[in-house]
């Protein structure tokens, strides 16, 4: 597989995520004190927004990608 197709799934991917759910959240551990043998921390959930502008970008780049990749690959 070439790189462009591999990186044409990936986009294409990205961009379905991107219209699905509206980014990718995560949760963190923090911690607030450290006093020796006492720890204190908490746990943060943070979320990257993936902007609807931005997942059509991807998508259709991907889709471009991925036809090159195959038109590349029948004419070798």
């Amino acid at each position: 597989m070439k790189a462009a197709t591999v990186v044409g799934i990936i986009l294409i991917i990205v961009g379905i995520i991107g219209f699905a759910v509206g980014g990718v959240s995560f949760t963190r551990e923090k911690k607030d004190v450290d006093l020796g043998p006492i720890q204190v921390s908490h746990q943060q959930k943070s979320t990257i927004p993936i902007s609807p502008i931005l997942s059509t970008i991807a998508l259709v780049g991907g889709i471009g990608l991925v036809v090159v990749g195959v038109r590349g690959k029948a004419s070798s």
